[in-house]
């Protein structure tokens, strides 16, 4: 598989950074071609105007923020619009709908457009409006009152749709395409805002575009619905958008709780009901949120929705089920994106032939065991470190420094202020040495 140079610095840098690369996933994806053809078959029928829910669920450090870009970068290729959004207690609560769409269209990206994409999505909209015009043959080009007449006129037909599902989308779209036209920037900086759910508009702007308030919970439901119709119509194949870590919805207050796993009942809900064609809804968290008492089971509903029995052996798992499960690596998975990650590393230096051998796969087998041991035995945990140890701690060295060998030089060391909490709990050699987060 080729990867240019710039992808390459990409994968590498953000290895070394110890985080999940935003792009050439498909380079390094190790165990996932179970899912290739059922993501496929999935994603051509979201295209086809249907809609899908699924839910990723795997211990930490088996992949799950991996996979979600895995199928997002899958997805661009096939023409689709992707977003990613974290889930937070602080920043995105799940239960404040309309702060997961403002995130969603703060992280929308498309083939052309790697982020932020909403506003150059509603830009092509409205140029495709003149090429179709122009496509008609009935216009000349430079007749710019008679084209800007007839685009109106497809406008609105166009907006029948945005209008029936979500009327203040479409007022907002309207005054938008006024005020480009007439050269009213600050106007249109502020409806495309408000479109995308920003907070704050001036009152000004809004009233100009006949608009009240700001979009809340209900209100980003249907602005959903309005970009998907704006997608379709541009010729995109839909829109995949992913909420990751979704376990931590089991830390907040039980009120707020409630009020979490019934937005994200309410998302199904929707879903099923064919109120989102053309989504592709991926959510991702561990197993204590699907089967724990602070996760889906205290929603009845949801629970019943997302059931899947997982007893039987993870390699008869359907991947066509509402509900995907991860396993986590071993030590032969682990072995296997080490030399890979190493292999493309030494595609840009100066002496390819001796990082792979100075960096064998020997040396290879013999870090990750060493690391899995430091963090208790457990292979599943350790994918992160290992690779940010294997490129900033061996491969950066090996290329810049003549005379290091890593045998020689390198000792494995893991400090905490490096680590997550859960690779600090796994290191913890008794139950006292665990710290609890309060």
């Amino acid at each position: 598989m080729e990867i240019s140079p710039e992808r390459r610095r990409e994968i590498i840098g953000a290895l070394r950074k110890g985080t999940v690369p935003q792009r050439g996933l498909d380079f390094l994806a190790v165990g996932l071609q179970r899912f290739d053809s059922v993501i496929a078959e999935e994603l051509t029928d979201v295209a086809q105007a249907g809609a899908i829910f699924k839910a990723v669920r795997g211990e930490y450090g088996c992949g799950k923020t991996f996979f979600a870009r895995w199928v997002q970068e899958y997805a661009k290729k096939q023409g689709f619009a992707t977003a990613e959004v974290q889930i937070s207690e602080a920043e995105t609560p799940l239960h404040r709908l309309e702060t997961v769409y403002r995130r969603a269209m703060e992280q929308l990206s498309t083939p052309d457009c790697f982020l932020g994409a909403f506003r150059s999505i509603i830009d092509g909209w409205f140029y495709g409006l003149e090429e179709d015009v122009l496509a008609e043959g009935g216009i000349d080009p430079s007749d710019e009152d008679a084209l800007a007449s007839r685009a109106d006129e497809l406008l609105e037909q166009r907006l029948v749709e945005i209008t029936r599902a979500t009327p203040q989308f479409a007022a907002a779209l309207r005054s938008y395409r006024t005020a480009q036209r007439a050269g009213n920037h600050a106007t249109a900086e502020g409806l495309a805002g408000w479109l995308a759910g920003q907070p704050h508009i001036a009152a000004s702007v809004k009233r100009e575009a006949g608009i009240k308030g700001d979009v809340d919970h209900f209100a980003a439901l249907s602005f959903l619905r309005g970009l998907l119709l704006i997608l379709k119509d541009s010729g995109f194949s839909g829109l995949v958008l992913v909420l990751d870590e979704i376990e931590t919805i089991q830390r907040v207050r039980s009120d707020v709780r409630e009020k979490g796993l019934n937005a994200l009942r309410q998302l199904i809900d929707d879903i099923d009901g064919g109120r989102f064609p053309g989504l592709y809804l991926v959510i991702t968290g561990t197993p204590a949120f699907y089967d724990g008492p602070q996760g889906i089971q205290r929603l009845e509903p949801l629970a019943q929705r997302l059931h899947v029995d997982f007893q039987t052996d993870a390699r008869f798992d359907n991947p066509r089920a509402v509900q995907l499960r991860l396993t986590t690596f071993d030590h032969d998975r682990l072995v296997e994106v080490g030399t890979k990650v190493r292999d493309l590393f030494a595609a840009d230096c100066r002496a390819p032939e001796r990082i792979r051998s100075m960096a064998n796969a020997e040396y290879i087998d013999a870090l990750a065991r060493s690391l899995t041991g430091k963090l208790g035995g457990k292979v599943g945990i350790t994918p992160r470190l290992f690779l940010k140890k294997l490129v900033g701690d061996v491969l950066d060295r090996i290329d810049q420094f003549d005379d290091f060998d890593p045998r020689e030089h390198y000792q494995l060391t893991v400090t905490s202020n490096e680590m997550t909490n859960v690779e600090r709990e796994a290191q913890a050699k008794s139950v006292d040495d665990i710290e609890l987060d309060l």
